[in-house]
C-alpha cells in the first residue's frame, strides 16, 4: 500500500496537476477571503473567517474530482491495472494507497490557509480577537469534507475509463450528497413532515455542525460512514472484473 501511496504522490507532483490544483484552490480562497468587495475580511467590523469555510466546499467540489479522475481511470484506460493487480497485494490496499495520496494533495492545499488565520489573528482587535474553537471545528469539518469527496471522487474513477466522464461523475455526486438532500427536503411534500430528517442525509449539514466548535459523535459517524460506503463500493466496482 505504502508503494502505490508514494507512486501516486510522486504523480502528482512530477506533473503540472498538484501545483496547478493547490495553486487555483489558494486563489480564488485569497480573492473571496481578501479582494473581492462582498467578502473581503478587510471591509468587516469583525475577525472571521467564515468566508473561507464557506466557499472552500463549494470549490472542492470541482478541485478533488479533477485530482482524483485519473486515479483509476488512467490504470483502465492504458491498462496496467490487470498488472498492478497481479502483484502481491490486495485490492483494499490499492484503493486505500490511492485514496491516502488524493488526501495528501488537497491537505497540502488546506495547510497554506493557516496563513489566512494568522493574517486575521494579527487584524482583530484586541489582537487575536478570534473564535479559536469554531475555526478549529471548521478546519476539521473542512478535512473530513475533503475525505468524503475523495472517496466519492475515487469511485468514480473506478467506474469510467474516462477521466472527464469520472471527474463530471464526481462532481456531480459531491453535488449531490451536500447541496442535494437540502433542496430535496424543501419540496413541498416534504416540509413539515421528513424535511428535517432528509436534510441528515446530507453532507452540509454535518459541516455545519461540526463548523460551530462543537465535535458531536453522530456527525463523525456520519463522515466516516459515508466514506467507508464510496471506499467499499470502489472495492466492489475493482472486483467486477473477476465476475
Amino acid at each position: 500500500m505504502f508503494s502505490i501511496f508514494l507512486k501516486e504522490v510522486n504523480g502528482f507532483f512530477s506533473s503540472l496537476i498538484g501545483y496547478i490544483a493547490i495553486g487555483v484552490f489558494l486563489i480564488i480562497l485569497g480573492l473571496v477571503v481578501f479582494v473581492f468587495p462582498d467578502t473581503s475580511l478587510l471591509d468587516y467590523n469583525f475577525a472571521t473567517l467564515n468566508q473561507l469555510f464557506d466557499i472552500a466546499p463549494v470549490i472542492f467540489m470541482f478541485l478533488i474530482p479533477a485530482i482524483t479522475m485519473r486515479l483509476f481511470s488512467e490504470e483502465n484506460q492504458s491498462g496496467t491495472i490487470e498488472l498492478l493487480v497481479t502483484k502481491p497485494v490486495r485490492d483494499l490496499e490499492i484503493i486505500m494507497g490511492k485514496y491516502l495520496a488524493a488526501l495528501i494533495v488537497v491537505l497540502f492545499a488546506i495547510l497554506p490557509t493557516i496563513l489566512y488565520y494568522y493574517t486575521v489573528h494579527q487584524l482583530g482587535i484586541p489582537k487575536g480577537n478570534l473564535d479559536g474553537g469554531a475555526i478549529l471545528g471548521s478546519y476539521i469539518g473542512l478535512f473530513l469534507l475533503a475525505a468524503t469527496f475523495s472517496a466519492i471522487g475515487l469511485f468514480a474513477s473506478s467506474v469510467s475509463q474516462n477521466q472527464i466522464i469520472a471527474f463530471v461523475l464526481a462532481t456531480f455526486l459531491c453535488f449531490i450528497f451536500y447541496y442535494g438532500f437540502f433542496y430535496i427536503s424543501k419540496l413541498s411534500v416534504f416540509v413539515g413532515k421528513l424535511d428535517d430528517v432528509i436534510q441528515m442525509i446530507g453532507i452540509d449539514y454535518h459541516y455545519t455542525s461540526i463548523s460551530r466548535g462543537v465535535l458531536d459523535t453522530r456527525d463523525l459517524i456520519y463522515f466516516f460512514s459515508v466514506i467507508a460506503l464510496f471506499l467499499m463500493t470502489t472495492l466492489l466496482s475493482l472486483e467486477r472484473r473477476k465476475w
